[in-house]
């Protein structure tokens, strides 16, 4: 996949597209083997569905180690693409992009509004 690829395929999501990004190869070599264990679990994900960092945890075989997930997923290289978006906090929304307020995590909410919207319509 070349970079217009991708960009064309972002722009389409925003544009409200269903699009799975889980063909798309990303490098993740730079990454410990446990950010990289959880950030593909991350990639399976569906679209319109969340997941908490503890599931994300058990899921893995960390069970406990919802900070850790926590970590890992704050450190995704490639948002969107690993739809990091997709892990929420037991209490909230969790934070995106390795902030916990502000305009990315406004964006995490959006994101996850607009495929829960996607989702409540296919429902119809």
């Amino acid at each position: 996949m070349t970079d217009r690829t991708i960009f064309q395929a972002i722009l389409r999501y925003f544009a409200g597209e269903v699009i799975d990004f889980s063909d798309y190869e990303v490098d993740l070599s730079e990454l410990t083997e446990f950010q990289r264990k959880v950030l593909e679990e991350v990639r399976n994900i569906p679209y319109g569905e969340t997941r908490s960092y503890q599931e994300l945890a058990c899921r893995i075989g960390s069970e406990g180690a919802a900070r850790a997930v926590g970590g890992a997923v704050a450190k995704n290289p490639y948002p969107i693409i690993i739809p990091c978006h997709r892990v929420v906090s037991a209490s909230g929304i969790g934070g995106f992009c390795g902030e916990t307020c502000g305009e990315k995590v406004e964006l995490k909410r959006r994101m996850l509004e607009m495929e829960a919207n996607y989702k409540k319509e296919r429902k119809r």
